[in-house]
């Protein structure tokens, strides 16, 4: 049963395609009682089974289409069904728009030979891509360029993630205090005359650039440190964080020696692997030398990186910040940086540009009623899509009441937006502000312990018609506060397991529970 409500026909290109399906798959469905968190990604829902519109106005289950279920159970529940469908359980079912899909329309798009990276789910990471692989290799190599039949591209239709829009970084700056271990970028980009508009809410896809310091050692590596082509190419267009079964390969037929070609082997479909970039496993086989030709035919293409916006367009025409926590990691002799957040941290300056395409939300965004009171859940870098719903209501005058819970390791250095916020709660903007500051003491709190000492107030604001927002670590954070959040309304709403779960559901069902996670 095809879920497909764009023709084939019509003159967009794959990922537009996939969007537009997306977007009107969500706006026809009539989610119904006992919706699962699907429903807040805009998927209509049914006894607990998501369900989405078919053109026969029948409604095709997807029974894994829940985060809470292991990708084992998924991928059990997915048994006997199409190649797509089989992918799609393999996704981490949060639709999140990372990797510019949704979970449905990603898969879709892979069985349909239009998506050649596998690994573009971030939330579901190397699990979800290991999977994927193993899928693709399971089928018969014709299945999945014969399910349904690829487009011809059309131009893109103004800047999109297959047409990115150079823009100009006007400032960046950090917003952690002397003493703390992080480093947070507040990156404002200035969207010219591109003609890009976005919603507080929105996400702002972002091409990053490769380190340029990895790159000389790659190429230093393979022998080919004056080819400043080359050098170009991998920093701007390829992926240099995972290593591709193709590259494996390549090194196996390259090298002369023995042991190279047994320990490149050794990694296919290893946990070794989830480890290793590709110098690592460059330098696992040093007498392989590929040529320049040979090297890129075997790289996977730069993905995007999504963050949620930290700005209202209102409050700041013509603008877009981000807030960008810095990753790196240190693992036996080296330091692996993560690949956009160092470069706000580090190599991108005033004046300098990043190629950049909006990523609407799908359901995440300020409630239509500007009376209609938010609770907004958002620790560390989470805090930004919160940032643009509070200037959105203030350049708007909304009425709302707003409740914002903030954490983070150290007050005194990791307090951002400090100054913003208590201008806020000056102004009478942000009703309350609770904080959780996770290494100011002995025994460490999160904010999920300040949602339940205020448990009775919070359980209030629900019952006078409140959103509740999250936005965070889906797997450790989000889970914790949505624990929380069950246990305050089963105790200040005096109610059953299932009524809980009731309540729960329709708050989700009718858009007042919403997530930004992954």
């Amino acid at each position: 049963m095809s879920m497909s409500i764009i023709p084939e026909s019509a003159p967009f290109n794959a990922e537009q395609r996939a969007w537009l399906n997306g977007f009107l798959a969500g706006w026809m469905g009539a989610p119904t009682n006992g919706a699962p968190e699907a429903a807040a990604s805009g998927d209509a829902v049914s006894d607990g089974v998501a369900l989405l519109p078919a053109p026969d106005d029948e409604a095709e289950e997807f029974p894994w289409h829940d985060s809470s279920i292991a990708i084992e159970d998924r991928l059990a529940l997915a048994e006997g069904k199409p190649l797509k469908r089989r992918l799609m359980a393999a996704m981490a079912q949060l639709n999140c728009g990372a990797c510019g899909y949704q979970c449905l329309t990603y898969s879709e798009a892979i069985a349909a030979g239009e998506e050649k990276n596998l690994s573009l789910c971030s939330p579901g990471g190397k699990e979800t891509a290991k999977a994927l692989k193993r899928l693709i290799k399971e089928t018969p190599s014709t299945a999945a360029t014969t399910e349904a039949p690829a487009a011809k591209a059309a131009p893109p239709m103004g800047y999109s993630r297959s047409n990115p829009y150079s823009a100009v970084v006007k400032a960046s700056s950090n917003l952690n205090g002397k003493g703390s271990s992080k480093q947070t970028s507040h990156v404002v980009i200035d969207l010219g005359d591109s003609g890009l508009t976005y919603e507080a809410g929105d996400s702002l896809g972002v091409y990053p650039t490769n380190c340029p310091e990895l790159v000389a050692e790659v190429l230093d590596h393979l022998g080919l440190a004056n080819d400043e082509a080359l050098s170009q190419r991998l920093i701007n267009e390829f992926n240099l964080r995972d290593a591709s079964d193709e590259l494996l390969e390549l090194l196996t037929q390259s090298t002369p020696n023995p042991d190279e070609e047994l320990a490149i082997a050794a990694l296919v479909d290893s946990d070794e692997l989830d480890g290793l970039d590709v110098l690592d496993v460059l330098r696992k086989a040093p007498s392989a030398k590929p040529t320049a030709d040979d090297l890129v035919a075997c790289l996977t293409p730069m993905a995007p990186r999504l963050y949620s916006i930290a700005s209202s367009l209102k409050a700041h025409p013509g603008e877009v910040h981000l807030t960008v926590g810095k990753a790196t990691t240190r693992l036996r002799d080296r330091v692996y940086k993560g690949v956009a957040s160092t470069m706000f941290a580090d190599r991108v300056t005033a004046g300098g540009k990043v190629r950049v395409f909006v990523q609407p939300s799908h359901g995440f965004g300020v409630p239509a009623s500007p009376a209609s009171p938010m609770i907004m859940v958002g620790p560390g870098t989470g805090i930004a899509p919160f940032r643009a719903f509070l200037e959105e209501r203030q350049a708007t005058a909304a009425s709302g009441k707003n409740w914002l819970f903030f954490g983070d390791q150290h007050e005194t250095c990791d307090f951002i937006y400090r100054d913003e916020l208590a201008a806020m709660q000056s102004a009478g903007l942000l009703t309350r502000l609770s904080t959780a500051f996770s290494r100011d003491q002995e025994e460490k709190v999160y904010v999920q312990d300040r949602m339940r000492e205020a448990g009775g107030e919070l359980w209030a604001w629900l019952e006078d018609g409140a959103s509740f927002f999250v936005c965070g670590d889906a797997k450790r954070m989000a889970a914790d506060v949505d624990r929380a959040l069950l246990d305050i309304v089963a105790r200040h709403g005096a109610k059953s397991t299932e009524e809980v779960k009731a309540y729960i559901d329709s708050m989700k069902a009718t858009g007042r529970y919403s997530r930004d996670v992954y």
